[in-house]
């Protein structure tokens, strides 16, 4: 798994890489800009033509030695700069080399109303790195100001000017707006979060080679769910196996006009390899789901809501999609709630019922699940200005009630009951449709019935519906996918696995 570090950790990250490997910090500079370059000449053929914006730092010093190894592989470059400015030492002499190179033209910040940007042209934010600690302002900020109404393909270097590493950015802050972020090693936290991380647009991490000395023994409680990771927690299914060994779910869902929500979710725990699949529903939606679902057995739980929770107890349950908040629901709900012992899977209106009835916190099994969006967060826990600001709480309550919590959003955040937090890197704009929290309540329930711990059900069923969402987008295109699409791509997911 990826390890996420603070601006003040990747400064040391750096400096002990060059201590290990006995470098120095130009060189590591230059290692840096020579993979950013690479990547550039990977995706953007000659016809393009590269305009650098460099600031002082080191930053600007990375986005000079790009200039120059852009230029040597046959690149018109145009470089432009304050140099009023005191430079870094190492972004000095990276800017002395290009002020060497008579093919690249160097220009004041103040001439770039006049510059024509030609229209296969990349710029190249190198204006400030990951040790900005303030908003930008005067001349930076005007010209990214400027730079944000030019339209052309633009590619931020680490982090886009004007965002800060760990900490929100003020809404008033100008912040270079990417189409591409080129950030170097991990994950910052910044590009994970929806107030910031649309200035990054579509982000590459770069490996530059630092210490994996450091990266395995710096404390961080932040991680990003990788590939990597998820090799480790995925369990192929054995042969020598029957449908027991793969563990019972109960899904409890739908209501009168809401039994979709009960099919996606069953659909969604059949497609993620549970041996026995029950679907506990209001009896107005049987034969929707014995046509939809023929693979799952039905159970009445009630005629148009549920009104009754009779299930077997050696089950895995998933509840809450579409069961409404009626009084015979809750009341229903509640009492079967202070019967469970082993871990639940707790979802939409069974949050919201829990939210009107916190006394019932206390009865919530220990390493159950909760997969709140944000606005059913709000009603759990309380209103919270951001989503930085919104982690505090859901890190406290997750240890207080020893639970974890899905926390669902652009890059959801997978939050355990000792503090840490997991963002998940899988996943697109196409999601953000009604089902689509269903088809994660049953994919996750059904991992946890196979026998993956509470902690790794949550972790794999999420980046496995975003993947699965991934193919699906790829296939119909983010606008058209359905979360049922999804669904359907779980089978060649798992085939990637294998």
């Amino acid at each position: 798994m990826m390890k996420i570090f603070t601006a003040s950790q990747i400064k040391e990250w750096d400096e002990d890489t060059i201590l290990e490997q006995g470098i120095s910090s130009l060189q590591l500079m230059e290692r840096a800009a020579n993979v950013c370059a690479k990547w550039i000449v990977e995706n953007f053929d000659l016809n393009y033509s590269v305009v650098v914006f460099c600031g002082n730092g080191n930053n600007g010093g990375d986005g000079f030695a790009i200039a120059r190894f852009l230029f040597q592989k046959g690149y018109d470059v145009n470089l432009f700069v304050d140099p009023t400015k005191t430079f870094s030492e190492n972004a000095l002499i990276n800017f002395k080399k290009c002020k060497e190179i008579s093919g690249i033209q160097i220009f004041n910040f103040d001439q770039v109303s006049a510059f024509k940007f030609e229209e296969n042209t990349i710029i190249i934010d190198a204006l400030f790195g990951t040790g900005l600690n303030r908003k930008t302002e005067g001349k930076f900020a005007e010209i990214i100001k400027y730079l944000n109404d030019v339209k052309r393909t633009k590619v931020s270097i680490d982090i886009p000017s004007g965002l800060m590493t760990d900490i929100i950015t003020e809404k008033s802050a100008v912040v270079f707006k990417a189409d591409h972020t080129l950030t170097f090693q991990t994950w910052k936290r910044s590009l994970l979060h929806p107030e910031t991380g649309r200035f990054g647009g579509k982000v590459h991490v770069l490996n530059i080679d630092l210490s994996d000395e450091f990266q395995t023994k710096e404390f961080s409680n932040y991680f990003v769910i990788d590939d990597i990771m998820i090799k480790k927690i995925y369990q192929p299914r054995k042969e020598f196996s029957h449908k027991g060994t793969y563990g019972s779910v109960t899904i409890i869902a739908g209501s009168y006009g809401k039994m979709g929500a009960a099919v996606i979710a069953t659909k969604a725990a059949l497609r993620s390899g549970s041996g026995l699949t029950f679907i506990l529903a209001p009896n107005c939606g049987y034969n929707i789901i014995q046509t939809t679902s023929p693979e799952a057995m039905f159970i009445n739980g009630g005629e148009n809501e549920l009104s009754n929770f009779c299930v077997e107890d050696d089950s895995v349950f998933g509840i809450g999609p579409g069961i409404g908040t009626s009084q015979i629901t809750s009341k229903t709900f509640l009492q079967f709630l202070k019967k469970q012992t082993k871990p639940v899977v707790i979802d939409a209106d069974a949050l919201n019922i829990i939210s009107q009835n916190p006394s019932y916190f206390k009865f919530i099994p220990e390493n159950s699940i909760f997969t709140p969006h944000p606005k059913e967060f709000e009603r759990l826990f309380g209103k919270t200005e951001n989503s930085f600001e919104r982690l505090e709480p859901a890190r406290q309550k997750a240890e207080e009630l020893q639970i974890i919590i899905v926390l669902k959003d652009h890059h959801t955040q997978v939050i355990m009951p000792d503090g840490s937090v997991f963002y998940n890197i899988t996943g697109n704009s196409g999601m953000a449709k009604g089902g689509s929290g269903d088809a994660l309540l049953g994919i996750i329930t059904s991992l946890l019935a196979q026998n993956y711990s509470p902690q790794n059900a949550a972790i794999f069923g999420v980046w496995l519906h975003g993947k699965a969402g991934d193919f699906a987008a790829e296939k119909f295109s983010n606008e058209a996918m359905l979360p049922s699409d999804l669904i359907n791509e779980l089978g060649n997911v798992f085939k990637s696995l294998q």
